[in-house]
C-alpha cells in the first residue's frame, strides 16, 4: 500500500510530503529513501515499493519542497535534466538533512523494532553520508555519492554502518575524489566501499538510459544483505 503522508520539520513551524509505501504485515524496519536531484519521481517511488516488497517501511521525503513541491524530472530529457542541475544548485543541503532527519524521526515511531535505515542516490548519496554523520540514523547506503571527499573531515562523527556504492567511471566524482574517499574511509571501522569498475553515474536507476542490470542487481544486492545484517 502506498499513499503521501504530511512530515512536520523538527521546528514544527512547517511541514513537507513524502512518498509511504507499506509492506504486507509488520514492517522489519523503516528505510528513508533519498532522492536524486530528480525529486520523487517514478524511479524512486520504485525504489520505495521494492523496499516494501522486501518487508520494510520505505519512505521518500520531498526534499526539494522550499523550492518547488512535488518536483518529478525525467533525466533522460535534456530540458529536465538542467532543471534538475539548477533546483540542486539552489539547494540548502543542511536544511536537507535536518528534513532528513525529521522523516527518520517520524518512521522510527512506525515499527516495533524502532530501527531505521536511509539509502541515497547522486545527491542523496552525499545526503546519505552526512545524515550518517549527522543523525542517529542505524545504517545508511549512499550510491555514487558527490562530493564527499569535501565531508571527510566528519567521517568522525559517523557512529553506526554506512555502505558507498562508487561507480570508477564517474563523471561527477573524478579519479582523485574517489583515491580521497578510498584513502579517507578505508579504514574506518563503520565504513564499506564498494568500486564498480567501468561504470558510470547513475547505473542503480530503475528506469532510463543510465541503467546497467548486472551492476544494479550487484549493488542492490549488497545493500540488501546490508540492511538484512544492520535493522532486522
Amino acid at each position: 500500500m502506498t499513499e503521501t503522508v504530511r512530515i512536520s520539520t523538527l521546528s514544527g513551524e512547517d511541514g513537507f510530503d513524502a512518498y509511504l509505501a507499506r509492506p504486507e504485515g509488520e514492517p522489519k524496519a523503516a528505510i528513508v529513501v533519498i532522492q536524486e536531484i530528480f525529486g520523487v519521481n517514478a524511479g524512486i517511488r520504485r525504489k520505495c515499493d521494492k523496499l516494501a516488497e522486501d518487508g520494510y517501511l520505505a519512505m521518500a521525503p520531498d526534499l526539494f519542497w522550499r523550492l518547488e513541491p512535488g518536483v518529478e524530472l525525467d533525466p533522460d530529457i535534456e530540458p529536465e535534466f538542467e532543471r534538475a542541475l539548477e533546483l540542486m544548485g539552489k539547494f540548502n543541503q543542511d536544511a536537507g538533512v535536518r528534513d532528513i532527519e525529521a522523516t527518520i524521526k517520524y518512521v522510527r515511531d512506525h515499527t516495533q523494532t524502532g530501527k531505521v535505515g536511509c539509502v541515497g542516490y547522486c545527491l542523496g548519496g552525499r545526503l546519505a553520508y552526512m545524515t550518517a554523520a549527522r543523525t542517529d540514523v542505524d545504517a545508511s547506503v549512499g550510491y555514487y555519492g558527490v562530493g564527499i571527499d569535501e565531508l571527510l573531515r566528519e567521517k568522525h562523527a559517523i557512529a553506526n554502518p554506512l555502505l558507498l556504492h562508487v561507480p570508477t567511471e564517474d563523471h561527477f566524482v573524478d579519479k582523485d575524489t574517489q583515491k580521497a574517499m578510498h584513502d579517507g574511509l578505508n579504514d574506518h571501522p563503520k565504513v564499506t566501499l564498494h568500486d564498480y569498475d567501468g561504470l558510470d553515474h547513475g547505473f542503480a536507476t530503475e528506469f532510463g538510459e543510465r541503467r546497467d542490470e548486472k551492476a544494479a542487481q550487484l549493488a542492490d544486492r549488497r545493500t540488501a544483505e546490508f540492511f538484512a545484517r544492520h535493522l532486522v
